[in-house]
């Protein structure tokens, strides 16, 4: 679908639902929550934190991590980022 065609049917779908004042509530709150995150792209699906938890538990295993001895080491190396 293309960007007409889509303005269209959300459209269509909000013409169903503007008698329902709850349900037009539900609708702006979401479409809020996802602009805000289209603002903010450090925010990222269910999916894809668990696939980043996933690599790196698998770079762990490999031995392709840092460790450190006390907080301010590790301190040290975070502000170095």
């Amino acid at each position: 679908m293309d960007a007409l065609q889509l303005n269209a049917e959300i459209y269509r779908a909000m013409s169903e639902i503007a008698e329902d004042e709850t349900l037009m509530n539900k609708a702006l709150k979401y479409i809020k929550k996802l602009a805000a995150q289209k603002k903010d792209s450090s925010l990222m699906s269910k999916e894809e934190f668990f696939a980043k938890v996933d690599e790196a538990k698998e770079q762990i295993k490999k031995g392709e991590y840092t460790r450190f001895s006390d907080p301010a080491t590790m301190n040290l190396w975070l502000n170095s980022l």
